[in-house]
């Protein structure tokens, strides 16, 4: 092979195998579990030998044999376990220290870390994860098998992306240093990434027009949110909902995005406006599939499988790793690893 080759673990839709085949990698593998991340994974990246099955049921002499492997030959080991264990909303819960059978599958990670050798590893997850005390024995395991790492808490805002999205990322290789990218000073905005699109309902793309269904009652409540960034803390006492009027915190439920702002970060309820700031920031409607994914970074042309509704393709897009981003970590790897 040419190419720098990679295995993508827990691969979701294909966000982390978009921006890795974007930097210049050759995605050979990748693992998940959910069938409807995988089968958007397969349309948009049929090449890839793809195992969709529990990773802790999953050999990794059978990921050997089946891509004519050996130890140490694999360039760059990538991915994100599940991280709901160690999300900020569970910390907002009081319940950071959850018994969530998920936390341990960064031990999976290491399973195959251990395993295959990789020249370089990428690992990704959410911020919370680097104060637990999980994370440092996965970080010790490293240090043991020989590779020098860094992680950090960067802002995929500071590297193409046009949203707010704090994350946990480890670059560590077994043959030297691997810098970070540097951040870029200019960012990009809503505006940039959504305000070319049609009105939704007849642009011909299904994850644009597909249609919202509201109550008369928070269609009236969406109509008098001041346009290009108000909120609903905005409204007159009159007009806000008495759920809200109880609630001091989660000021961004029912907010509109600012055109030339960074959007906030888009979560699995990126299409419901009491879930966030996802309000249209000139139209009275949340943000569509296709708005959503193009904030996280995905090309226009990137195919979501609405087979089992919109809310479970806005949890795909939602969970999905922003491909601008992992292509930017990702060349820094790719240069060191030419470098060799």
């Amino acid at each position: 092979m040419n190419s720098l080759t990679a295995i993508d673990l827990f691969c979701g839709c294909g966000g982390l195998t978009l921006g890795l085949k974007q930097a210049g990698f050759s995605v050979i593998g990748a693992v998940d579990n959910d069938s409807l991340s995988v089968e958007t994974y397969r349309v948009n990246h049929g090449e890839v030998r793809i195992w969709e099955t529990d990773i802790r049921k999953l050999k990794v002499s059978q990921v050997k044999k089946e891509l004519h492997l050996r130890r140490a030959e694999l360039d760059l080991l990538a991915g994100c376990p599940p991280c709901q264990g160690f999300s900020a909303i569970r910390t907002l819960n009081r319940s950071r220290c959850i018994r969530d059978a998920r936390n341990d599958l960064i031990f999976e990670f290491l399973r195959f870390v251990e395993e295959l050798r990789p020249k370089a590893i990428m690992f990704e997850n959410v911020p919370g994860l680097a104060h637990n005390n999980r994370f440092k024995r996965f970080c010790l395991r490293l240090h043991d098998l020989g590779y020098t790492y860094e992680h950090r808490i960067l802002n995929a805002a500071d590297y193409g992306v046009p949203q707010r999205r704090r994350r946990l990322i480890l670059i560590g290789s077994r043959l030297g240093r691997i810098d970070f990218a540097v951040p870029s000073s200019k960012h990009l905005t809503v505006r940039d990434a959504i305000a070319s699109l049609k009105k939704p309902g007849s642009s011909g793309d299904p994850l644009h027009d597909i249609s919202e269904n509201r109550s008369r009652r928070i269609l009236n409540l969406i109509k008098r949110i001041p346009k290009n960034g108000g909120g609903r803390t905005d409204l007159a006492a009159e007009y806000q909902l008495a759920c809200h009027k109880k609630c001091n915190g989660f000021k961004d439920i029912y907010g509109r995005m600012a055109w030339d702002e960074i959007a906030p970060t888009i979560t699995s309820g990126c299409v419901n406006p009491s879930k966030g700031r996802f309000l249209h920031p000139q139209q009275d409607r949340a943000i569509t599939l296709r708005e959503a994914a193009l904030l996280q970074s995905f090309p226009p042309e990137y195919q979501f499988s609405l087979r089992r509704g919109k809310y479970l393709v806005a949890r795909l897009i939602g969970n999905a790793l922003p491909p601008q981003f992992i292509r930017r970590v990702s060349l820094q790897v790719k240069k060191t690893l030419e470098s060799v």
